[in-house]
């Protein structure tokens, strides 16, 4: 399941077609359970949200042991089965669902625009610098630190790449990755400097536009990236 409406709405209909009594139990993940929690709340559905120390505590007497989404998905509804009688349904106060309510449905609107966002910038790097992001595949929910982008932005053609000899990009690689807070890595410079070698843009950069809407692409999805997060916060705190 998504993080998008359409997922959501889906589980919603799923949940209401059940016969019998259903309670959803979740545990806390930072901020990334809240738009679940918000949108089942709001179409009246009983949600309890579990601390991850409560949890850790129980799972470390449960039979069944490791680690993957569908172990923890059985782990936590197990719990729910053994304290269902105990379970609270979350209950913000009236002002504070309103607010999660509003921030919930901007969330995903954002989440639906980043999608295209990230479409948009895929499309472009393939016709530019195909092959790159599966090297500098971005492993981090925080904008500051999208390697991709940045990379993008400083090198934004194959051309801008191949222009200058091996040594030279391998030098100039290594500073940037200092300067942005990344690793420098000589053994990867090579391998972006080997791509850019052998890759055939489809896009030149002889065209004035080309740069213009490689950056601007980067730029919008960073910024929506970064709308995304400050959502994300506000929910935590409330």
């Amino acid at each position: 399941m998504k993080h998008t409406e359409s997922d959501l709405k889906h589980l919603v209909n799923q949940i209401k077609t059940l016969t019998e009594e259903a309670r959803v139990v979740m545990e806390s993940t930072g901020a990334y359970h809240f738009p679940v929690l918000t949108y089942l709340k709001e179409h009246g559905i009983f949600v309890t949200v579990i601390n991850p120390l409560v949890m850790n505590k129980y799972v470390n007497v449960a039979i069944r042991k490791g680690k993957t989404d569908k172990l923890d998905a059985i782990k936590i509804a197990n719990f729910g089965l053994d304290h269902w009688f105990h379970l609270v349904d979350y209950t913000p106060t009236a002002d504070v669902y309103d607010e999660l309510k509003t921030l919930n449905r901007q969330y995903l609107n954002y989440l639906s625009m980043r999608i295209q966002a990230k479409l948009t910038l895929t499309n472009l790097l393939d016709r530019t610098m195909p092959g790159i992001k599966t090297l500098l595949w971005n492993r981090s929910d925080a904008p500051k630190r999208d390697k991709l982008c940045h990379f993008v932005n400083e090198y934004w053609h194959f051309d801008s790449i191949t222009c200058m000899p091996e040594d030279q990009f391998i030098d100039n690689y290594n500073e940037w990755a200092k300067s942005k807070g990344y690793r420098a890595s000589t053994k990867k410079a090579k391998k972006i400097y080997a791509l850019a070698l052998d890759g055939i843009p489809t896009l030149s950069s002889n065209t004035p536009s080309t740069k213009m809407l490689v950056k601007e692409a980067v730029k919008v999805s960073q910024m929506i990236d970064t709308t995304l997060v400050s959502i994300l916060a506000r929910m935590r705190e409330l």
